[in-house]
């Protein structure tokens, strides 16, 4: 199983990106995270919001793997405890899939991809800056291996 993490957004501090990549190497083969950078589209256009995230989209799925589970992560989503993000990880790790997280830019994601999306999951009720979320989405993918593994990182 691979976890693929869609993120509309380049050239992030350092920071977030440091932060990012303890995480991800923390994983195994079986559960690798791998991080996709989705040019987001200029704000100096013109263009509309709308336009904006129109044609992030179109970038979104030019880079989603056709065979991927697709998770958007969206401020209204479900917001899962680790032990249930911990479940469904086991249980996407026994069906084999890959899973593909969905991070929108500035602007957020865009309708044709919150339907596309089988799941859409919030990390947080608070609005979040799009790179602090690859940051905590690595981090709570990390814990829930760790807790699938009964690994002393999780505790209650």
């Amino acid at each position: 199983m691979k976890l693929l993490i869609l993120a509309v957004g380049n050239k992030m501090p350092a920071w977030i990106t440091t932060g990012f990549n303890e995480y991800a190497k923390r994983m195994p083969r079986e559960a690798k995270i791998e991080l996709v950078e989705i040019k987001p589209e200029p704000r100096s256009t013109g263009k509309t919001t709308a336009q904006v995230m129109e044609a992030e989209a179109q970038r979104i799925f030019a880079a989603l793997p056709v065979s991927a589970r697709c998770i958007a992560l969206d401020e209204h989503g479900a917001t899962p405890t680790t032990k249930q993000l911990a479940q469904q990880m086991q249980d996407w790790m026994r069906a084999g899939c890959d899973i593909a997280f969905i991070i929108g830019g500035a602007d957020g994601l865009h309708d044709s991809i919150k339907q596309r999306a089988q799941q859409m999951m919030a990390l947080s009720a608070f609005t979040l800056p799009h790179g602090m979320v690859r940051v905590l989405l690595a981090e709570q993918l990390y814990r829930a291996h760790s807790l699938l593994h009964n690994h002393p990182y999780h505790r209650e």
